[in-house]
């Protein structure tokens, strides 16, 4: 064989073909392969090299999706794990739910609040200058219209130190439970009504456990 036969190969990928044929059982350490013997390891050569690059490609596309998938969750969708029973049955304890960042709010959408370093998941009831009533059987009146309440579950007045009617002030949310006998919300002092800073955002949708499992 004439150093023609080489001329199209690099020094480096000469000298890896002539070490793996002389490693194989076929290979003499002291003839030179011939060209159908180089064009062969070439081409297994350029396929472990055609492999090598796609993993890269793909390891490097899985850290380019889970960098956007934590910037996404940073900033614009949050998730959170519900802990607690005072939204049943719209979520339940363990349900893991994804978050909307936003500060608009309509009467009866979920939000999710941070208060005292915890984070408490309610239902927007009123917005500033609503007139909130709960009668003695807890229907709930916003400007004296009854809402309609399907997702409230153990209707009443609950855990409550605050006047009817109650006139939420300029930049806060009134908000209750789902779970009336025992949600603390904004008839209870303790929390009172929130404040648009203190606003994690809106419940999106819940992603666990899947529906119907």
């Amino acid at each position: 064989m004439t150093d023609k036969d080489f001329h199209h190969l690099s020094r480096k990928e000469l000298i890896e073909i002539i070490h793996q044929l002389q490693e194989g059982e076929n290979g003499d350490a002291d003839i030179l392969p011939s060209a159908e013997q180089v064009k062969a390891e070439r081409s297994s050569i350029d396929k472990k090299a055609k492999n090598r690059k796609f993993i890269r490609n793909i390891i490097a596309v899985l850290i380019v999706v889970a960098a956007v998938a934590v910037l996404l969750s940073t900033l614009f969708l949050p998730v959170i794990q519900v802990s607690g029973d005072s939204m049943e049955p719209t979520l339940h304890n363990g349900d893991i739910i994804v978050l909307y960042k936003t500060k608009e709010f309509e009467t009866g959408q979920l939000c999710c609040v941070s208060w005292q370093n915890k984070l408490l998941l309610k239902r927007v009831i009123g917005n500033p200058g609503d007139k909130i009533d709960i009668d003695a059987n807890g229907d709930v009146y916003v400007n004296n219209i009854l809402l309609d309440e399907p997702y409230a579950i153990n209707k009443c007045i609950g855990e409550c130190d605050i006047t009817f009617p109650y006139v939420v002030p300029d930049g806060k949310l009134f908000v209750l439970g789902d779970r009336r006998d025992t949600s603390i919300d904004s008839r209870s002092s303790a929390i009172g009504c929130i404040d648009y800073d203190q606003i994690t955002g809106q419940v999106l949708f819940k992603i666990w456990p899947l529906i119907g499992s």
